[in-house]
């Protein structure tokens, strides 16, 4: 789970206790509030004739299969914090010195005991362990971790669990009904409620290392300790896993969609990881303040339009290095397919997979021009 703070300069920091993770900026189109009228289920009289409004419903069916993830860090000390340690316990280092804990969430999702979480609540643990809701603490095997998506697979050894059920979350709405299951601050299966409050949001202005994803956000109230656990809809269906808060604020939560996590989560449970597809440049949507600044600017370029894609930077050995793509140049379509923002890019590259071939319009110095590049693996990074 992240925070994600203002004022002086905003960051970004993992709501895990002692956790970190580790692509260029995407567009913040989002869906927001509409005035959709959206039906909440009433109460129903369960069979042990029990009055339950549907968020009871909700945590009587979908809690058994919530759990408390806790994992342990050993954190390397170089040579002078050994020589600090040494010095104030008499020669000998404490292991607590060493170690770092953390406290996340979780929910399983098959009867044998995989287990959906965050990549930064597991991410470099030297031991997982899950707590289930009926006591019995297991040992949890990390299958893969995706620092990109913020989306790990957790395994442990027990049969005939309880499992979540999937929603489809591209057709969330803002303002329906959103309950969030978790261990926030360690408080093991807490329960809080709120709506939907806007669908593919981008949170990369907010230094978010998961530029790729747009987020649901919430107002469930999120807290340190929930990273990973699910985000629900009024029937009891996963609609995200729960990742990111903006501190300071009042009901800014962010959660994974459970749709993107599913597709990223398949991968890792069959091969143990992910490889994202990219082009290697750094884009921006063309604005006739940005084209004035860089007309005006001493980098010898200059803009005619002012809509479009255009390419600020190229990674060096990158795909589109290779091809002779250039600061400058604006794209106009890719894969035959009319671009108008960085997100459609963004989103073309990952349909194309890696490996394949994307043919791309560009215009450069007012000609117009036609470039191949492939899509490799996005290379991956040194671990935190």
């Amino acid at each position: 789970m992240y925070k994600i703070f203002k004022p002086s300069r905003i960051y970004l920091i993992l709501l895990l206790i002692a956790s970190t993770l580790g692509c260029t900026p995407i567009n913040r189109n989002t869906r927001g509030i509409t005035q959709n009228q959206i039906e909440v289920p009433t109460s129903q009289t369960t069979p042990n004739n029990r009055n339950l409004n549907f968020i009871a419903q909700v945590v009587e069916q979908v809690g058994p299969a919530v759990v408390r993830i806790d994992s342990t860090r050993t954190v390397e000390l170089s040579p002078s914090q050994e020589r600090i340690l040494e010095r104030y316990f008499g020669g000998e280092v404490p292991t607590q010195g060493r170690v770092r804990r953390g406290v996340g969430s979780g929910f399983i999702i098959s009867p044998d005991g995989q287990i959906f979480t965050n990549a930064h609540v597991v991410a470099n643990a030297n031991q997982v362990s899950v707590l289930l809701t009926d006591g019995r603490r297991l040992q949890g095997k990390v299958l893969g971790v995706d620092r990109v998506t913020d989306v790990a697979v957790v395994k442990i050894n027990a049969t005939d669990l309880p499992v979540v059920r999937f929603a489809n979350s591209d057709n969330l709405i803002p303002g329906e009904p959103a309950i969030a299951i978790g261990n926030p601050l360690g408080l093991d299966n807490t329960v809080t409620q709120g709506i939907i409050s806007a669908t593919e949001r981008s949170i990369s202005g907010f230094g978010a290392p998961t530029e790729r994803l747009e987020f649901i956000q919430t107002d469930a109230a999120i807290n340190p300790g929930n990273s990973g656990g699910p985000l629900l809809n009024s029937q009891g269906e996963v609609v995200g896993i729960n990742t990111a808060i903006i501190q300071g604020a009042q009901g800014i939560g962010f959660s994974i969609p459970i749709n993107t996590a599913r597709r990223i989560g398949e991968q890792l449970i069959t091969k143990g990881r992910v490889q994202h597809p990219y082009i290697g440049v750094q884009m921006a949507e063309l604005t006739p303040e940005l084209r004035d600044k860089i007309n005006r600017s001493d980098i010898n370029l200059q803009i005619n339009q002012d809509k479009g894609v255009i390419i600020l930077g190229v990674a060096r050995n990158s795909p589109a290095a290779r091809v002779g793509l250039r600061p400058g140049d604006v794209i106009e379509s890719i894969n035959n397919v009319a671009v108008e923002n960085v997100r459609q890019i963004q989103q073309q590259v990952e349909n194309a997979g890696v490996g394949n071939t994307l043919p791309m319009s560009i215009l450069r110095n007012g000609s117009r021009q036609t470039i191949n590049v492939r899509a490799e693996a996005l290379p991956q990074r040194e671990p935190s």
